[in-house]
């Protein structure tokens, strides 16, 4: 049998080399993460406020490093996180409302987000979180505390190229149109959702023009299977299932969603707008649980599984046994597991949108 010369295991290397190169160079790369929203994206920011929503106690966070509850209302990370992980920013998102916040973790990027919040300042004004329109002010002073640490041109540099992450609406829908009907006095649902967009694209106008250029949109979950829904429009508890007609809204919103961020790209030149579908792989996971290794997708981890959320999910209402078997941690929010699933889908997607140019005006880019 004859030898192998050098040459070819030269060639060899040379082919595994250029396979690793291509493996960690097939996502965008982003000096920072930049988030705003609700509590899906909220690393604790409510703690640093005066309300009553907070998740800064036991039972959360017991999957998290150490066991400590954090202020995220999970059992973990968040998609933040798991997000910043997976693209190598960082492996944790701090809240920018910490005190304690370094220097380095202030250029690497921070969450501004408050559980609770969304577009619409009225949805806030019971709980006292921070509305959008507050974290947009916090955002403004983060420009200029980044100046201040790594001056001008750096902290461009950082703005221009971050990631920045939005996920808001749900609240909106849930606290200020059906639980609590203070805007159907006002709007039906088809002009509410338009109102709602409309802050939106003045949320983003106003991002863009403080210098952000890769913005990622989630859209709003299939919010009438929340069990915090559930529970509150069936009054037999066993025969829990989707609230139909609340689905079929959240999916006209997005829907709407889509259009606008196509609308907001055109205008915003120089731009990468992405819609992040969040609708189908939570409706994915709620209609083939086994998929997912999920047994329960009706009810929440914490306690009871039918009411119990942010103050009311404490060491009284003991979690499950498995929380990992469980798609909501609580009534209202996702465990780490579901927003593990969540990530995956966005990173598996979002390569092939934001490595396109930002130069031209083509449609946006949807991650499906």
């Amino acid at each position: 049998m004859a030898s192998l010369s050098p040459s070819f295991f030269f060639l060899i290397f040379l082919l595994l080399l250029n396979t690793s190169n291509i493996a960690s160079s097939t996502l965008p790369k982003f000096p920072a993460i930049l988030v705003l929203g609700d509590s899906t994206v909220d690393t604790g920011n409510n703690n640093f406020i005066s309300t009553p929503f907070k998740a800064n106690h036991y039972p959360y966070g017991q999957e998290f490093p150490n066991h400590n509850p954090t202020g995220r209302f999970s059992d973990g990370r968040l998609v933040p996180d798991l997000l910043a992980s997976g693209l190598g920013i960082k492996e944790l998102v701090p809240p920018f409302l910490d005190p304690l916040l370094s220097d380095e973790e202030l250029s690497t990027g921070v969450s501004f987000a408050s559980a609770g919040s969304g577009f619409d300042d009225l949805t806030t004004l019971a709980s006292r979180v921070i509305p959008l329109s507050q974290q947009l002010n916090y955002f403004k002073k983060y420009v200029k505390k980044l100046h201040r640490v790594v001056g001008e041109e750096e902290a461009k540099k950082i703005v221009s190229g971050a990631l920045v992450l939005i996920s808001a609406g749900t609240n909106d829908f849930l606290f200020n149109f059906y639980d609590l009907p203070t805007r159907r006095l006002q709007f039906d649902v088809t002009g509410y959702q338009d109102f709602l967009l409309q802050k939106f694209q003045d949320l983003i106008k106003e991002l863009f023009d403080l210098g952000c250029h890769n913005f990622m949109v989630a859209g709003v979950p299939p919010f009438g299977c929340v069990p915090f829904q559930i529970t509150a429009k069936f009054k037999n508890t066993s025969a829990r299932t989707c609230i139909e007609e609340e689905n079929k809204d959240a999916g006209g919103y997005n829907s709407k969603l889509t259009g606008i961020v196509k609308q907001l790209q055109e205008s915003c030149r120089g731009s990468k707008i992405v819609y992040v579908n969040i609708y189908d792989p939570v409706m994915d996971m709620i209609n083939q649980p086994q998929k997912y290794g999920f047994v329960e997708t009706k009810k929440g981890c914490c306690g009871s599984g039918l009411v119990e959320v942010g103050p009311l999910c404490n060491r009284l209402t003991p979690p499950c046994a498995n929380a990992s078997e469980y798609l909501f941690w609580d009534t209202i929010h996702p465990g780490e597991v579901a927003y593990k699933h969540v990530t995956h889908h966005i990173l598996d997607h979002m390569h092939m949108h934001f490595f396109q140019s930002t130069t031209t005006t083509s449609p946006p880019d949807n991650v499906n």
